[in-house]
C-alpha cells in the first residue's frame, strides 16, 4: 500500500511537471528553472523576475518563396517543381478574380523565383515591420534582382519549412540592392527594406516557476497597479499573460525590464529600503543600469533620491539618474541630459539623444535636436535627423516618391550632407536643404544607362536614361540644379510609353544610391554622403514562436537544398 502511494505520487509529480514545460503544440521548451535571486530572499523581497520565467522575448526567424518582378531580362525560368507548384497556388489565391498565365508569369525572363528571409523583432506587434533579405534559387541563371519589385510572400518559421503551419508574416515591395561597395556586389541578393509585416500580435507571458493561483493574481495586480489596468491577465496558475502599454511600444525590451525588476510586496518600510539600496548600488556598483531600471519600477517615490545623483562626479552615474527621472515624467536633469548631448568626449552621447527625443516634450527635443544637426559627428547627425523626421519637426519636408521611399529635406546652417537609409523604411535625407549640383558637371553610371549633364553657367540639368532593352530608346528630361528636383526627376514613375517622357524616369532607390555617392565622389554635389547599415541576420536566433496564433495553413515546399531537379 505504502509502495502504491508512492508510486501515484511520483506519477502525479511527473505530469504535472510535463504539464507545466508544454505550451501545446507547436510551442518552444521551456528552459530549465532558474535558481532564485538573491532578491527573492533577501530583505528586500521579492521581485517579479525570481518568482517567473519571461517568454515570446526573442527574434524569430522567417523564412519563404516569392517572385520578384520587373527584371528587364535578368531573371529566368528555373524553378524545382515543389516550389513551382507552392507559387502557383500562391498566385492564384491572391490574385483572384485576375486572368493571370502563372506558367508565363514564372518562365519569363523579367521574373525570379527568390528565397525570402527575415526576422520578427522581439514581441512584434501585429502590421509591425521589419527587414527582408531575398536571393535568387541557386543554380538558376538569374544575374540582377537590381530594380525588381518581391510580388508577395508569406513567412513561415524558419525550422518548420517543409511541414504544413501557419504564415508568421508576409512581405512584399521594391527590392534594393547594395551597389556602394564595389568589392562585395552581389546582384543576386537584395533587401525588401520595412518590407515585412508581421500578421498577428505576440503575447509576452510570464510562467511560474512554482504554479500558484494566488500567486499569480497577486503578479497580475501588482503589473496592473504599476503600469496601468489590463495590462496583464492571470490566465492559469502558472501563467500571466502581458499587453504592453502604448507608452512603451516603442520600447517593449524595457518594459520587460520594468517588469522584472517589479517588486511583488508593497510596504512604505520595504519601498524605502528598496530605494536606499539601489541608490546606494547605483552609484558605487559595477552594474548600474540594473539598478537604474530596480528604481525606475519602484516609481515617483525614489525621485528626491535620484535627484541628488544629478551632481555625481561619475557622468553615467548622472545619465542614469536623469534617464530614470525623465522615463518618470520629472524634468529635473533635463539640463545634464542636455549637456551630455553636447559634450563631444562623451560615449553616451547617441544614448542621451535617444532619451531626449523619446521621453522629453516635444518642443524641448526638436530644439536640441536642431542644433545636433550642425555638429561635428556623423552619428549624432544623422541620429538627430531622424529623431527631428519622426516627431515631423517643422524643418522638415517630406515627400514620398513613386511608392518606393521618401525624400526628406532638412533645413540648417551646417554643412551640407546626404543621408541614405539602408534599414526599415527606404529614405534619402538631404541636410542643409537646399543642395544644389553645379554646373559645369558631368556624371555617367558605370553601366551607362543614365547620364547628369549640367554645362557651365546653365541654370538646368539634362537627365538622360538609356531603356534598359530597348538601346534605341532614349529619355531625356530637364530639372533644376536643386539636388532634390533632380532626385524626383530621376526617380519619379515615367509615363505611360517609354516615347512619350514624362515627369520621372522611374530610377529605382538602388541605383539612385550609388547615383548620389557618385555625384559627391565626382564633385558634382558638396556635401557629405553616409549611408546607414545594411540589415543584419546573423545575431537573430531561430526560435519557435509560442502559441500559434490563428491563420491560414498552407502547405510550403522543402528547403531548395533538399529537392532533387
Amino acid at each position: 500500500m505504502f509502495m502504491r502511494f508512492n508510486f501515484r505520487k511520483t506519477l502525479l509529480c511527473v505530469i504535472s511537471a510535463l504539464l507545466l514545460l508544454s505550451f501545446g503544440c507547436g510551442g518552444p521548451k521551456r528552459p530549465k528553472p532558474q535558481t532564485k535571486s538573491a532578491e527573492s530572499t533577501n530583505e528586500l523581497g521579492p521581485t517579479i523576475a525570481s518568482l517567473t520565467e519571461v517568454f515570446a522575448s526573442v527574434p524569430i526567424r522567417v523564412r519563404g518563396y516569392g517572385l520578384v518582378g520587373g527584371l528587364n531580362g535578368t531573371g529566368s525560368s528555373e524553378c524545382p517543381p515543389q516550389i513551382r507548384a507552392y507559387l502557383e497556388k500562391y498566385i492564384l489565391q491572391h490574385l483572384s478574380g485576375t486572368k493571370v498565365n502563372v506558367d508565363e508569369l514564372i518562365n519569363s525572363p523579367d521574373t525570379a523565383v527568390v528565397t525570402v528571409e527575415g526576422v520578427i523583432p522581439p514581441a512584434a506587434s501585429q502590421n509591425q515591420r521589419f527587414d527582408a533579405r531575398v536571393t535568387a534559387l541557386p543554380g538558376t541563371q538569374t544575374t540582377s534582382l537590381e530594380g525588381g519589385w518581391l510580388y508577395g510572400a508569406d513567412l513561415y518559421e524558419a525550422q518548420q519549412l517543409g511541414v504544413s503551419i501557419k504564415s508568421l508574416a508576409t512581405v512584399e515591395g521594391p527590392v534594393y540592392t547594395d551597389v556602394l561597395d564595389p568589392a562585395a556586389v552581389d546582384f543576386r541578393t537584395g533587401y525588401v527594406l520595412g518590407g515585412g509585416l508581421v500578421t498577428y500580435e505576440y503575447k509576452i507571458d510570464l510562467v511560474l516557476r512554482h504554479p500558484d493561483y494566488r500567486i499569480a493574481n497577486q503578479i497580475r495586480n501588482r503589473i496592473n497597479e504599476r503600469f496601468g489596468y489590463e495590462t496583464s491577465a492571470a490566465l492559469a496558475p502558472g501563467s500571466i499573460e502581458l499587453r504592453v502599454p502604448i507608452k512603451y511600444q516603442n520600447s517593449k525590451e524595457r518594459f520587460i525590464q520594468l517588469v522584472k525588476a517589479t517588486y511583488l510586496m508593497q510596504t512604505p518600510q520595504l519601498v524605502e529600503k528598496r530605494i536606499s539600496s539601489h541608490i546606494q548600488k547605483l552609484a558605487g556598483s559595477e552594474n548600474k543600469n540594473a539598478n537604474a531600471i530596480a528604481l525606475e519600477a519602484i516609481g515617483n517615490a525614489c525621485i528626491p533620491k535620484l535627484a541628488a545623483l544629478l551632481n555625481s562626479s561619475n557622468p553615467e552615474v548622472r545619465f542614469l539618474a536623469a534617464r530614470c527621472m525623465l522615463h518618470l515624467g520629472d524634468t529635473q536633469g533635463r539640463e545634464v541630459l542636455w549637456d551630455i548631448a553636447k559634450d563631444k568626449s562623451s560615449p553616451l552621447r547617441l544614448e542621451t539623444i535617444e532619451t531626449i527625443a523619446g521621453s522629453d516634450t516635444r518642443q524641448d527635443a526638436a530644439s536640441l535636436l536642431r542644433g545636433l544637426l550642425r555638429d561635428e559627428d556623423t552619428s549624432v547627425r544623422f541620429a538627430a535627423c531622424e529623431d527631428l523626421i519622426r516627431l515631423n519637426d517643422v524643418t522638415v519636408s517630406q515627400k514620398p516618391i513613386a511608392n518606393s521611399f521618401y525624400l526628406d529635406e532638412i533645413t540648417q546652417s551646417g554643412k551640407p550632407a546626404i543621408f541614405v537609409s539602408r534599414q526599415n523604411q527606404p529614405r534619402v535625407i538631404l541636410a542643409g536643404a537646399p543642395i544644389y549640383c553645379r554646373s559645369d558637371s558631368f556624371i555617367e553610371t558605370p553601366d551607362g544607362t543614365i547620364t547628369i549633364n549640367a554645362p557651365a553657367g546653365a541654370q538646368v540639368a539634362t537627365i538622360i536614361r538609356k531603356h534598359p532593352r530597348r538601346p534605341g530608346v532614349v529619355i531625356h528630361l530637364q530639372s533644376s540644379l536643386n539636388l532634390a528636383d533632380i532626385i524626383q526627376t530621376l526617380c519619379k514613375e515615367p509615363a505611360a510609353r517609354p516615347t512619350e517622357g514624362g515627369p520621372g524616369l522611374g530610377v529605382s532607390y538602388s541605383a539612385l544610391v550609388g547615383l548620389l555617392k557618385q555625384l559627391v565622389d565626382g564633385g558634382a554635389v558638396e556635401a557629405e554622403f553616409h549611408a546607414g547599415l545594411l540589415p543584419g541576420f546573423r545575431q537573430a536566433r531561430t526560435i519557435p514562436a509560442k502559441n500559434p496564433q490563428p491563420g491560414r495553413h498552407t502547405d510550403v515546399p522543402e528547403n531548395p537544398s533538399n529537392i532533387k531537379k
